[in-house]
């Protein structure tokens, strides 16, 4: 009788599931189907009727990016080129002249050259820009112009460039160039060891591996990991560098989606390499992504005290697609969980404002969770620091600034005006910080805000509707305090402008390597951290 009703009951129960999700996938397929056919259709007769001649590549370009822009920043089309630059980044490993390079429109402007790579054994400078490649002009190459330095190892390519406005020319020899995942690690005391890792490479674990045998080795009993800057990349090295410093079996992050294959929970799987070595990790507000799983998880276990400023809040995970024609689709799957449940995205994507920004998660609006010890910690806003500082505000004008390339083309210029004979003498002063406002100015930086652009389209109606004779003079007074006000900005960024400069004329001099030495005198973050280390009941007071 029990089992009659468990089929009179179940089967039809499990029919009524089956047939829901059947319809659901089939009602999903047929509106995906439908809506092709509307789009190929209009592609097809906008393309052959339009008054003008139209280009199919571009107009597609613009629908894929358009539609893409309703979602999130990290959902992207790309592109064969933009496929080859992840499988760089992945890697670490390419052939080319062995330098950061920026694209302009008419030039190629050499960032940064790696030591003892061919561009730099070559006499290549950093603000060295590239006018020619061959017998090729950079402002006539209708492709990426930066494609024209890359080619076969041990093949040569000439460019021509200008520094400082004269014209010279060298001959570069090509050759396999590998970018280090850790680059720099070394002592900073007798005790304290000291390593930087910028991005999670596929080598990052082997070589945060390899870097914190050494520094053992050497008699380093307690440990920096310096994750100030690094984006992020492939979540198996997060975990990866987690167990390092944690036992075996150990829940490090879970990923949740609609796509119930999405939904996996990453646990360590090697023996560690030290799961009793004081740590302190350091953060900035772009530490993103799998830095965020390597400093989230390591606080939720109670493992590392953080250091520095609230980082970037990227709580999303993208896997790539691959298309049609070498092409692919990197696609966000899924939203990432820390040890303790929480999940540090700090953008809703999915609820916009009036003007479709995304909005920032409020404070007021962040869940508590606990950690292993029952200390508290919080989600929604990156992964905040147990001790904050070097905190900077990175307003609009401040990244304007730095998005004009305006703090480097000043480091720059300072290189070539000052003979620095050592530079951990290097302190930039006030003079100098006047000198850099004066520099903006002159080089015409301006900047509209949102507020600006408000007012203007005011005064503008008010033209088209005849008032302005009578809100002319108050229009003016109100440009005049804004204009003050922009300049009280740059005023109240003036630490985190100084440092961006700091840096950026360092490594002119002793390239980034260089960097990493100088932040170990001067760093007042790294400073910190060796301070906690250095007491051992300090570090454990954090962690309880």
């Amino acid at each position: 009788m029990k089992n009659l009703l468990k089929k009179k009951i179940i089967i039809p129960l499990l029919a009524c599931v089956v047939f829901l999700s059947t319809t659901a996938f089939k009602n999903d397929f047929f509106e995906i189907a439908k809506q092709i056919e509307i789009f190929t259709t209009l592609f097809k007769e906008l393309n052959m009727n339009y008054v003008d001649e139209t280009n199919p590549g571009d107009l597609m370009d613009t629908a894929i990016k358009s539609m893409l822009a309703d979602l999130d920043p990290y959902t992207n089309f790309m592109n064969e080129q933009d496929v080859e630059a992840a499988r760089i980044n992945n890697t670490g490993d390419y052939t080319g002249i062995g330098a950061r390079v920026k694209t302009l429109k008419d030039k190629l402007v050499v960032i940064e050259p790696y030591k003892d790579y061919p561009a730099d054994k070559a006499g290549l400078k950093a603000g060295d820009e590239i006018v020619k490649v061959g017998k090729v002009l950079v402002e006539s190459y209708k492709e990426n112009a930066g494609d024209l330095l890359k080619g076969a190892p041990d093949t040569s390519v000439e460019v021509t460039y200008k520094r400082q406005g004269k014209v010279q020319t060298a001959i570069i020899k090509r050759a396999e160039v590998e970018i280090k995942a850790v680059p720099h690690f070394s002592l900073i005391n007798d005790r304290t060891g000291y390593i930087v890792l910028s991005r999670f490479s596929r080598k990052a674990s082997v070589e945060t591996n390899y870097a914190l045998r050494d520094l053992k080795a050497q008699g380093a009993n307690r440990i920096i990991l310096d994750l100030r800057g690094n984006p992020g990349g492939l979540v198996n090295e997060a975990i990866n560098i987690v167990n390092l410093f944690v036992p075996k079996g150990q829940l490090v992050v879970t990923t949740k989606s609609k796509v119930k294959k999405y939904n996996r929970t990453y646990y360590t799987k090697k023996a560690p390499i030290d799961t009793e070595i004081p740590l302190v990790i350091l953060l900035d507000g772009n530490s993103a992504s799998a830095s965020e799983i390597v400093s989230g998880a390591l606080q939720d276990l109670d493992r590392a005290v953080i250091v520095g400023s609230r980082s970037f809040g990227k709580g999303l995970v993208q896997r790539p697609k691959p298309l049609t024609y070498g092409t692919q689709v990197k696609i966000t799957i899924s939203r990432y969980y820390t040890p303790s449940g929480r999940c540090i995205q700090s953008l809703d994507y999915w609820n916009r404002d009036e003007k479709g920004d995304a909005i920032r998660v409020k404070q007021e609006n962040y869940n508590a969770f606990k950690t292993k010890n029952g200390r508290q910690v919080f989600d929604g806003g990156g992964v905040l620091p147990d001790i904050t500082m070097g905190t900077n505000k990175n307003s609009p004008i401040t990244k304007a600034i730095v998005n004009n390339d305006l703090v480097f083309n000043y480091a720059t210029d300072y290189h070539y005006k000052h003979n620095l004979k050592d530079i951990n003498s290097l302190k930039l002063s006030d003079s100098d910080f006047t000198d850099f406002k004066n520099y903006l100015k002159t080089n015409g930086f301006s900047f509209k805000t949102e507020t600006e652009k408000a007012l203007y389209k005011a005064f503008e109606t008010s033209k088209k509707e005849a008032l302005n004779d009578n809100i002319e003079t108050d229009f003016n007074v109100l440009m005049l305090n804004l204009n003050q006000s922009k300049t009280s900005v740059i005023d109240e960024n003036k630490d985190y402008l100084l440092k961006l400069l700091t840096e950026d004329i360092v490594k002119q001099y002793v390239y980034r390597e260089g960097l990493y030495d100088y932040y170990k005198i001067h760093d007042s973050e790294i400073k910190k951290a060796t301070e906690i280390l250095s007491n051992t009941t300090t570090y454990l007071d954090y962690l309880k």
